[in-house]
């Protein structure tokens, strides 16, 4: 048991220490030579002229060997000298450490007069990006003048803007009320029975609309539906076989100037005038006993594709599923799910949308009582052959309304070709028939430069298209007048309320105003289309930017919308 003698003792020693360390860190203060300092000599937190360490290792060595209970208080005083040095090294990486610049938020600006205007939206357009080219130009739709323009001829690439042409040669040369049909026709007498003598057409429009979002019940639905109408036209059999004819479109079915890259994914799948579901189907993978093999289906069901399925069914309920599509024919699913998981679902694109069609209303035919004994095969439509029932779309305005405001490349590759077809149908639905036709369109009813626009396809996702800002704002203002502007006008997205502008320009002048298709890819950044100044002008504007730097471009964007909503000539 430690005595007071003993306590006082080991309590002096510790008094002696801490004094110890005071005088060595005074004397390390005051042993710094004068001449040492320089002129003007920066402010040093007191922090940093603590000892480290090592400087505090010779004062541990004087202390005494034998430790008794109380000496356990000299460990809190090295720890506390170890927080400090590492104090002082965060301090000093503080204090070297380069802050970055805080760079304020874009604001929009509310210029008078069309001095004013071309001012702030030339500071806007230089005032972020650090690369790359823009092209931009705004015109008054009620005064005809030009209020701003850069680089308004620079030939750039559109993205999506490029869906504004497709959309116009189409109403131009269709009308907003035009449908597309899928007709299905016998070659062949119908006999009692139901029997059909002959074989089944499945001819198609290039009618992107089959799909859920215009044909509740599903993927499958669209083809259900037509099955129903073959079932209730009386046939009940058809001896030869079911032809898939996609000969109104060309055959290529993905266009020029994709990258590689695209393929497989989604928004760039394949078109045909046969089209099913935008030529995606769903893999669907359930569970069946522990032990057993895991059930594969798709949706829609279709004899077009043939599946490999080597899925096992294990304990547990989680799952490693792959499913990948092998050529044009064959799904192949592999991996394990658990005995209690639930279905899972992937996607994937249709390699041959003509056949994968032809498929599911194969399958659908079948679901109806409907048997065909031939085989599923590609041809073209007999001359002599009878229409037994057709399938109709929306109107043409409905379908441009989905694709711009949701930026659909399929839609926007069939309503291409199928512009080029034209109201009679007589015309291959091709990619060079429909940039003929534009370009016809821009020359002659626009005003548009010869070599303003280059389209090699309908979307905008080919990396050749070529397009000039003044090309842009020439359409604008044309479709403003014609007998289908107003559902040109009503198909664009709102800014700050529907689909790709919903988050975009919020809480502005620019809200609810304005009315603009978007474009956006890796290396553009574009906004065209319409906004109301705030004295009651009509403005056409298109805003283009090529580079790498397209998330300051989209600040910079969402910063002359509004700019241009708040302008006033007063």
């Amino acid at each position: 048991m430690m005595t007071t003698a003993m306590f006082r003792s080991a309590r002096g020693r510790a008094r002696t220490g801490a004094r110890a360390l005071a005088l060595s860190l005074r004397l390390a203060v005051l042993l710094v030579l004068p001449g040492s300092m320089p002129a003007h000599p920066s402010p040093v937190p007191v922090t940093a002229m603590l000892p480290t360490t090592a400087a505090v290792a010779p004062y541990r060595a004087a202390q005494p060997p034998k430790r008794t209970a109380t000496a356990k208080k000299a460990p809190v005083k090295r720890s506390s000298t170890r927080t400090t040095t590492r104090s002082t090294r965060s301090a000093r990486a503080r204090a070297s450490r380069t802050r970055a610049p805080i760079v304020p938020v874009l604001r929009f600006t509310s210029p008078r007069g069309g001095a004013a205007l071309t001012s702030d939206l030339t500071a806007l357009l230089g005032s972020r990006t650090r690369n790359g080219e823009w092209g931009a130009m705004v015109v008054s739709i009620t005064r005809g003048d030009t209020l701003f323009a850069h680089g308004a001829d620079r030939s750039l690439v559109p993205a999506s803007t490029m869906k504004l042409f497709t959309s116009a040669i189409a109403l131009e040369t269709l009308g907003p009320e035009h449908t597309f049909r899928t007709d299905v026709l016998r070659d062949g007498t119908l006999e009692a029975g139901g029997v059909v003598r002959g074989n089944l057409v499945l001819r198609g429009d290039g009618d992107p609309s089959m799909s859920p979002r215009f044909v509740r019940g599903g993927p499958e639905a669209a083809m259900t539906m037509l099955a129903r109408f073959v079932a209730g036209a009386g046939i009940t059999r058809v001896t030869g076989d079911l032809i898939a004819d996609a000969s109104a479109m060309e055959a290529r079915g993905i266009p020029e100037g994709w990258l590689s890259r695209y393929a497989g994914a989604g928004y760039a799948a394949p078109f045909s005038a046969l089209t099913l579901n935008e030529n995606i189907v769903i893999v669907g993978v359930s569970a069946g006993a522990a032990g057993t093999a895991g059930h594969v289906f798709l949706e829609p069901a279709t004899s077009g594709l043939v599946i490999t399925n080597t899925v096992r069914t294990v304990a547990g309920s989680g799952a490693r599923i792959a499913a990948r599509r092998v050529g044009n024919d064959r799904v192949v699913v592999s991996g394990t799910i658990g005995a209690r998981a639930g279905t899972r679902r992937y996607q994937l694109v249709v390699g041959d949308p003509a056949t994968f069609t032809a498929g599911a209303f194969r399958a659908a035919l079948e679901a109806q009582g409907v048997a065909v004994d031939g085989a599923m095969r590609v041809g073209r439509t007999p001359t002599a052959a009878t229409l037994v029932t057709s399938l109709p779309s929306p109107p043409l305005a409905r379908l441009v309304s989905v694709m711009n405001r949701e930026s659909i490349n399929i839609y926007a590759e069939l309503l291409f070709r199928g512009a080029a077809r034209g109201a009679d149908r007589q015309t291959l639905g091709s990619a060079e028939n429909a940039s003929s036709a534009l370009h016809e369109f821009l020359v002659t009813r626009v005003g548009a430069a010869a070599d303003a626009v280059r389209a090699t396809d309908g979307s905008g996702l080919s990396v050749l298209d070529r397009v000039t800002p003044r090309a842009l704002v020439q359409l604008l203002s044309h479709a403003h007048g014609t007998p289908w502007g107003s559902t040109f006008h009503a198909s664009l997205p709102v800014a700050g309320e529907s689909e790709l502008l919903r988050n975009r320009m919020r809480a502005t002048p620019a809200q609810g105003n304005l009315h603009a298709k978007t474009g956006t890819t890796n290396d553009v950044i574009g906004l065209s289309g319409y906004v109301t100044a705030e004295n009651g002008e009509i403005l056409a504007f298109a805003f283009l930017y090529n580079g790498k730097d397209r998330w300051h471009a989209r600040e910079t964007i969402d910063a002359m919308g509004p700019t241009m909503a708040a302008f006033s000539r007063e």
